[in-house]
């Protein structure tokens, strides 16, 4: 293997099993995109070039993909893998290696790929006990491909081969430019294959080596929704089981979903129903309770989550008390010992030590002090419309019931406010502040009758 690597990956397929609008590499898969997974992966290798061949729909790849550091190459009339390559060839670097990858294979692991590269020349293969559909490795007793014989094309006799190819391949950069032209399409599918430049490597006295990947699920391909289900669940496996064995417990795993980056401490719980989404921290001693949804947060020790709580970008100090039945949105921050409890929304809030907003509660654009009582029912009243507004809480602070905080306002250190109060201008410090309709007992009135 050379120093310089280059990488094309062939995602022009039309994926019209799929029955979507989407093109196919850009459905999700365990929180991100099929094509994600395949780059994502492609770049662990630190490839000096990544080319990405892409063709129906394709607007739709490039768009998505803008930020990435690819060439782009369009195969507007696909026919076949090779042709593919085709194209792609006159992009790769002189005197380089040459992976090629298919964009939806999502599964395929870095240790692979990693051995593979380790080659001269190479395919990456897997042993099936039901070959059917794969192109059959035909070798020698040197262990050197001969051929690689799709299923349409194979014998009865070597149909019986469960070597099959993965589509991925590892080639000298002269070698594969050169072949790729020599390639036609004589065969039962009228197309040109990739693989038949496998056999000029061996008929060149350049043969291709077999690297037989560690699980030959890492190769499976998605055509359809059920292939894409199918994925799913093999990645939900395996990174349950990371984290089961990294000190996470959770008594029903099946039912718990990883959709992105996850980094555990140890002694934690997740109980059923959880999805994890995008990236999140979760220190040691946190438990999640069931059917919650963490989206991008950053959870501290000894964090506690009551079922049926939903946090998005959302980070807890720790040793704190969260839901149940509990929203708190983006920008929300819980400090040690506080509680949000059920029925409150937060958003864009910071919450002091101690401090505790037990139920039925919207707190936004707020800044809330140590010690703070929040009553049931209080409202923070940060737009009017047009603008947002903050609301500021200071230490020590006691907020009856019903209250609702007209912003901007500020609430002094130690103020009470009175349950049922509309507060429009700050409250001072150490003072009982209320507003509120005095009191009535009208004598001899009597409830209205039906006629």
């Amino acid at each position: 293997m050379t120093n310089n690597l280059n990488i094309i990956i062939l995602a022009a397929g039309k994926g019209t099993r799929m029955k979507s609008e989407k093109l196919k590499v850009l459905h999700p898969l365990a929180g991100k995109a099929i094509i994600d997974h395949v780059l994502d992966t492609a770049k662990l290798l630190n490839p000096n070039k990544i080319i990405m061949v892409y063709g129906h729909q394709g607007e739709q790849l490039k768009k998505y993909l803008e930020h990435e550091n690819v060439v782009w190459v369009e195969q507007n009339n696909p026919q076949g893998t090779g042709h593919a390559v085709q194209l792609a060839a006159p992009f790769v670097d002189k005197n380089s290696s040459v992976l090629i990858l298919v964009g939806d294979a999502p599964l395929i692991e870095f240790d692979d790929l990693q051995k593979l590269t380790q080659y001269k020349q190479a395919v990456l293969t897997a042993e099936m006990q039901n070959p059917f559909g794969y192109g059959r490795i035909i070798k020698n007793s040197e262990n050197q491909i001969e051929a690689i014989v799709e299923e349409k094309d194979a014998s009865q006799q070597q149909k019986q081969i469960s070597e099959i190819n993965s589509g991925i391949i590892l080639a000298e950069s002269e070698n594969l430019q050169s072949w790729i032209q020599q390639i036609d399409n004589n065969n039962a599918q009228g197309e040109y294959y990739l693989t038949d430049v496998i056999g000029l490597g061996f008929k060149n006295n350049q043969p291709f080596s077999a690297v037989t990947v560690r699980d030959n699920r890492s190769i499976k391909g998605i055509n359809d929704r059920v292939q894409l289900s199918e994925c799913e669940t093999i990645l939900q496996t395996k990174y349950r089981k990371h984290l089961m064995l990294s000190g996470v417990s959770m008594p029903h795993p099946k039912t718990v979903e990883i959709r992105g980056q996850l980094t555990c401490g140890q002694d934690i719980e997740i109980d059923t129903g959880v999805i994890l989404e995008g990236n999140n921290e979760i220190a040691d001693n946190v438990s999640i309770g069931a059917y919650s949804i963490i989206k991008n947060c950053k959870l501290g020790k000894n964090t506690r989550i009551a079922p049926h709580s939903m946090l998005e970008n959302v980070i807890t100090k720790g040793d704190c008390d969260i839901g149940p039945f509990a929203r708190l949105r983006p920008g929300t921050v819980i400090g040690e010992k506080a509680k949000v409890g059920n029925f409150v929304e937060t958003k864009k809030t910071t919450i002091g030590y101690n401090s505790k907003a037990s139920h039925l509660t919207y707190l936004g654009d707020s800044e809330i002090g140590d010690n703070v009582n929040i009553g049931a029912g209080t409202i923070t009243c940060n737009y009017d419309g047009v603008n947002k507004f903050k609301t500021i809480i200071e230490d020590d602070v006691f907020i009856g019931s019903d209250t609702q905080l007209v912003a901007p306002v500020t609430v002094g250190k130690g103020a009470t406010i009175g349950a049922g109060t509309t507060l429009t201008k700050n409250a001072e410090s150490g003072k009982l502040t209320l507003s509120r309709a005095r009191q009535k007992t009208i004598d001899g009135w009597q409830k209205p009758k039906k006629q």
